[in-house]
């Protein structure tokens, strides 16, 4: 329903007249009975609105006066807005240079204007982008600095938008995408941001201004530990596949690694605090003796792994999978090795061993 605002619009508006550039209509989601209609505007999110818009405006007008960069799309959204640049290149420092720019105006406090007239007229003045539309059309103005066709809300004055915060960069299909935030939304945003560089900078023990470093040696610390970690795991695991298959040895009363033995050799062991990484690991070093089967799992994440030498003929990746079905476990993989998880407790890992026995026994 379409409910004409007289009042609203200032005394003499022609509410008969559509192209009354005066005249201003809501239109509603319902029925509204005839007579005095009392509205209210929801100021928090009218205000955020304002504020984005008007600052669209002018970033756009800071890109094209620094860079002649047009702005072919825009986006208000509720959390973040942005606006997609036409240009053979944007870098950061022009982002800062136009952010810049936005706030010199922001803080001189401008009038914002409302014009109307034919789209020949607006062009005549002057307007940062060209559109095809007839009839009367309503522009915004910004003294001095933009004008642009625009039927949405605006704030009365430059200043009001408080400060614009430029968030991101990044190429999207043949343009340049900008991400800001505009008054409430950037003091938000720059609150949050402080507290989590506050929280950051306690975590490392550091002032946060030396974040970046601090992170920059975590990450360096990091990746030598996980060297050194990987070295002593390739150690640990040749040790106990040694230990693993000497204990093969005396158990079956002949030479380990010779061809005297033909009937795979099955190995089952449940190393502690394994991870699934050193159990793949572990598994390879036992089968690289010849007729071994090695099936390794860990009793604290209950992550299997089944492998076997390339002599032996048994599908690894069927029979895991088929066990692990059971015992309400997933995992698969290829005919000489295969890993999954099991869930459940300490005395299921024990039946899953023990079927695991039984099906390669059968097969």
């Amino acid at each position: 329903m379409e409910v004409v605002d007289a009042a609203h619009a200032g005394a003499g508006p022609d509410v008969s007249n559509p192209g009354d550039p005066h005249r201003v209509v809501h239109y509603t989601t319902a029925a509204v009975p005839a007579g005095p209609v009392h509205g209210q505007i929801d100021w928090p999110r009218r205000i955020d609105h304002m504020q984005q818009h008007t600052a669209q405006h002018l970033l756009s007008a800071a890109f094209i006066e620094l860079f002649g960069f047009e702005t072919v799309s825009f986006h208000l959204g509720k959390e973040i807005s942005t606006i997609d640049l036409r240009a053979p290149s944007v870098v950061p420092r022009q982002v800062e240079e136009a952010e810049r720019r936005t706030n010199e105006i922001i803080l001189e406090d401008r009038p914002v204007e409302i014009r109307f007239g034919t789209a020949e007229e607006l062009a005549e003045s002057g307007i940062r982008k060209k559109v095809e539309r007839e009839g009367i059309l309503r522009a915004i103005e910004i003294d001095g600095f933009d004008r642009q066709p625009c039927g949405g809300t605006h704030l009365a004055r430059t200043g009001q938008a408080g400060l614009i915060l430029l968030r991101k960069l990044e190429r999207s299909r043949e343009h340049f995408r900008i991400e800001f935030l505009a008054g409430y939304r950037a003091l938000a945003a720059a609150r949050t941001d402080y507290a989590t560089l506050t929280q950051a900078a306690t975590l490392l023990s550091c002032a946060p201004a030396d974040v970046p470093a601090g992170i920059t040696k975590n990450i360096e610390d990091r990746r030598s530990n996980n060297t050194a970690i990987k070295r002593l795991e390739e150690r640990l695991a040749t040790l106990e596949a040694r230990a693993l298959l000497q204990q093969l040895q005396e158990a079956s009363g002949s030479a380990a690694g010779t061809d005297q033995v033909a009937k795979p050799r099955l190995i089952v062991a449940t190393p502690p605090d394994a991870t699934p990484a050193y159990l793949a690991l572990l598994a390879a070093k036992l089968v690289a003796e010849k007729n071994v089967i090695a099936l390794l799992l860990s009793r604290e994440s209950g992550h299997v792994v089944a492998a076997r030498s390339p002599e032996i003929a048994q599908d690894l990746g069927t029979t895991l999978r088929e066990s692990l079905k059971e015992f309400g476990g997933k995992g698969g993989g290829a005919k000489h090795f295969a890993q999954g998880q099991l869930p459940g407790s300490v005395q299921q890992a024990d039946a899953f061993i023990t079927r695991v026995k039984s099906r390669l026994a059968n097969s």
